[in-house]
């Protein structure tokens, strides 16, 4: 399991305030500001919050606690974490980043505006605001499945995305792959390598290109035409795929490929810069995941489709690094300033 797969930060609102937050209300201003707030409770945003805490940074974590990879038994390929269940790695990264003392508030923030001359006003679904000097967006993406009966009941069961994350899982078994409609033949090309016995259903996917079609020729992966109905599902999970026609085709697990919307919104609402990919259109960074919205940082699935748990994690800590030298050398050089005058 990883953020390519399921990973990421939820849109929904818990209630409530987690223990030890102190919520901020009305017009805090000046000192009541943190220094940096972390706006997604997935990995990169905990990674992010650990470094800010250790760096004895007034940190804000706030988190709308829906993990995309909420449906996932497990997560997989993260060092001396592999088989780790999502919901324990989360409990675990909040108990740590409370220890250096990170504060974490539950809730959704629907608003960020610049305020003042540096710095964010944050405001939440409940009305309650924030003000931070620094902004870590780390709020992950949306999967949109292809609309086939089964598939979302089977998600992260026996019905999956990524053969990184969980190809060991069920290797050698009957796969099945509903073909993307941008890249129909990839991913029936990639888990090919995790079973000999592939089928690619096309679906309402075009013909691969002759090139392609080579090379799942050559990788032995069977393609069936024509458009999938559902699944077959018994008592011990899936058991074939259906067609229109009325055709069932036995197989034991399903890839799909997922369309993928970034929860981007308060990052464009602020005018950062993004650009197309295949996966669709993204927030655009730099080397050191800064936007083109000075003070603002990004990191995980909210910029690419294909940042896995221990990519978006190594990208919090490293937003999370940059984010905090600027504010050192910010003040630094006030306080430079300040003595010429």
């Amino acid at each position: 399991m990883n953020e390519n797969s399921f990973g990421g930060t939820g849109t929904a609102a818990r209630s409530g305030t987690a223990a030890g937050t102190r919520p901020v209300t009305g017009t805090d201003t000046g000192a009541g500001a943190y220094d940096v707030a972390v706006i997604g409770g997935g990995a990169a945003g905990l990674s992010a919050a650990l470094v800010l805490g250790r760096a004895r940074r007034r940190t804000l974590l706030v988190d709308a606690g829906e993990p995309r990879n909420a449906p996932a038994a497990h997560m997989q390929g993260y060092l001396t974490r592999d088989g780790m269940g999502p919901a324990a790695f989360l409990a675990a990264g909040q108990r740590e980043v409370a220890t250096y003392g990170v504060e974490r508030m539950s809730g959704l923030v629907t608003d960020a505006v610049p305020h003042g001359d540096e710095g964010f006003a944050l405001t939440l679904a409940d009305g309650r605001r924030v003000l931070a000097r620094r902004l870590i967006v780390t709020t992950g993406l949306a999967d949109e499945l292809p609309a086939i009966d089964g598939v979302a009941e089977r998600w992260g069961r026996d019905v999956l995305h990524c053969p990184y994350c969980h190809g060991w899982e069920v290797r050698d078994r009957a796969f099945g792959v509903i073909a993307h409609p941008v890249m129909p033949a990839h991913q029936a090309l990639m888990v090919s390598q995790w079973s000999a016995d592939v089928t690619l259903f096309l679906h309402t996917a075009p013909e691969p290109s002759p090139e392609d079609t080579a090379r799942l020729e050559a990788a032995g992966v069977t393609v069936v035409t024509g458009e999938v109905a559902g699944l077959v599902v018994g008592k011990a999970g899936l058991t074939g795929v259906r067609m229109t026609d009325g055709r069932v085709v036995p197989r034991e697990v399903l890839f799909v490929g997922t369309r993928t919307t970034p929860r981007d919104g308060l990052l464009t609402a602020l005018g950062a810069a993004t650009h197309e990919t295949p996966m669709g259109r993204f927030v655009t960074v730099d080397e050191t995941f800064r936007t083109s919205v000075p003070g603002v940082w990004a990191a995980g699935n909210v910029i690419g489709a294909q940042e896995q748990v221990v990519n978006a994690a190594s990208g919090g800590y490293r937003a999370a690094a940059l984010a905090n030298a600027d504010l050192l050398f910010a003040d630094l050089d006030r306080k430079v300033e300040a003595a010429a005058a």
